[in-house]
């Protein structure tokens, strides 16, 4: 059999073995052992524990749990709301201000938290019903939500950088300060589109009422006072400064990622125990709790998934493939759109995770010999799999919505992300076009590669 053949059959196998509804660790676990059981030595098999131990006993990932623990002690906090509660009194007067402060309230948790379900979950539960009340289309609230909790993936400190990082074998320091610039641009379109819709949503609120509807909170002067809005920072102060604390030890050179991630995890803990007196055991147990089965859940998935990619490589597919889509001779951008595409249908049903490590082995290598930079391809694969965070049918962020918000049609959600994918699609051509954008701060602070 051709390693092509070969290579055919091990992807059919997985997707038959995925939709069979087996998760996705476990089924990426069973397809590689049983290619081990029939296409390599029976020897081979005795090492399956140990290709799996190996592939996780890396320092970088040790940083994993961590960051997990610090955004797991931030998000089961009220340091959400109080975040999302300040932004807006500070924007309130800001056409546009609510949306634009649920971005804001977005890219600054998805900084401290490191998590898109987080993110989603901290922010939505009060910033969804608080657009609702001021007039606000369902669909659009859900929507500006769903795409703002994506930036917890892009954002550092991210997790799913981190296994890029790993699976590239580029700087994790590089990696985190490229995201910074994508993050911002972002940032700037999502807000951009909710001061334009705000009109829109405004007129809607407005023709609600004048037919005999119920006055939205939109239509009424809202009024915060200066002592109000100084009132709402000393809650949110503290989390700031953690999140600078933290980028400065990690770029500053003070600490490795893992050592940044513990003082993150520790500082975290000590803050919300300070300012939200979460310090008893009963307090803690669904902090510890949401760490260990989320950190064992994600480490599951690489162990497994770095293990099939380690029978892939055994079997020579990957080499094959990449070997193949060189030889296609494809010019340098036709061959970046390919594989941007390939990676939009896999995020239809892998996450972020599986794509990365179950990819890159293919990827790579046709990649770095067309004089793509890995760490600008990483940003640009991030942003792509942050679409498959709001897109069906898998769409995480869309059923995160849904378990905050079960009220919202499923439809309205849908058609309220629509927008914002089309808006990471821009970003990913104006990171094409300026590839700076992702690159020019980490030569600023680290030099050129």
């Amino acid at each position: 059999m051709s390693e092509l053949t070969l290579g055919a059959l091990y992807g059919a196998v997985t997707l038959v073995v995925m939709f069979s509804g087996m998760p996705i660790a476990f089924a990426l676990g069973v397809v590689a052992t049983g290619f081990m059981y029939f296409f390599m030595p029976s020897s081979s098999l005795d090492t399956v524990t140990q290709n799996v131990y190996e592939e996780m006993a890396s320092i970088t990932l040790l940083s994993i749990p961590l960051f997990i623990m610090k955004g797991a002690a931030i998000g089961k906090s009220p340091a959400g709301r109080d975040l999302y509660g300040a932004i807006h009194a500070w924007l309130h007067k800001v056409p546009g201000g609510l949306g634009i402060a649920n971005v804001f309230a977005c890219a600054l948790f998805a900084a401290m938290a490191g998590s898109s379900p987080a993110t989603c979950s901290a922010i939505g539960s009060a910033g969804i019903p608080e657009m609702r009340k001021r007039g606000y289309s369902p669909g659009f609230a859900a929507g500006i939500i769903a795409a703002g909790g994506t930036l917890g993936i892009l954002l550092p400190p991210s997790i799913t950088m981190i296994l890029y990082a790993v699976a590239a074998e580029q700087s994790l320091g590089r990696l985190f300060l490229a995201g910074i610039g994508p993050g911002v641009l972002l940032v700037v379109l999502f807000a951009s589109y909710a001061v334009h819709r705000a009109r829109k949503e405004y007129k809607l609120a407005l023709d609600i009422y004048e037919k005999g509807g119920e006055k939205a909170a939109s239509l009424h002067d809202e009024h915060f006072t200066l002592a109000q809005k100084v009132e709402m920072l000393p809650r949110v102060l503290p989390f700031l400064v953690l999140l600078i604390g933290v980028m400065v030890a990690l770029y500053g050179g003070f600490a490795t990622p893992s050592e940044t991630a513990g003082l993150g995890a520790l500082l975290a803990l000590v803050l919300i125990a300070i300012v939200y007196r979460v310090w008893r055991p009963k307090d803690l147990a669904p902090i510890l709790t949401s760490t260990i089965k989320e950190s064992t859940m994600l480490l599951m998935i690489i162990g497994m998934s770095l293990f099939y990619s380690y029978v892939m490589s055994y079997l020579h597919i990957s080499q094959s493939a990449a070997s193949w889509v060189v030889g296609m001779h494809l010019s340098k951008w036709l061959l970046l759109a390919v594989i941007l595409l390939m990676v939009i249908v896999l995020g239809f049903f892998l996450p972020p995770v599986s794509i990365i490590l179950m990819t890159a082995p293919i990827i790579l290598p046709p990649l770095k010999a067309a004089g793509f930079d890995l760490i600008w391809f990483g940003i640009v694969m991030t942003v792509v799999m942050e679409m498959g965070l709001i897109h069906p049918p898998v769409g995480l962020n869309i059923f995160v919505i849904k378990n905050i918000a079960p009220d919202i049609p499923l439809k309205d959600v849908i058609w309220g992300v629509a927008p914002f994918v089309v808006l990471m699609f821009v970003a990913v051509i104006l990171l094409c076009l300026f590839p700076a954008i992702a690159t020019g701060l980490p030569d600023m602070m680290m030099g050129a590669k």
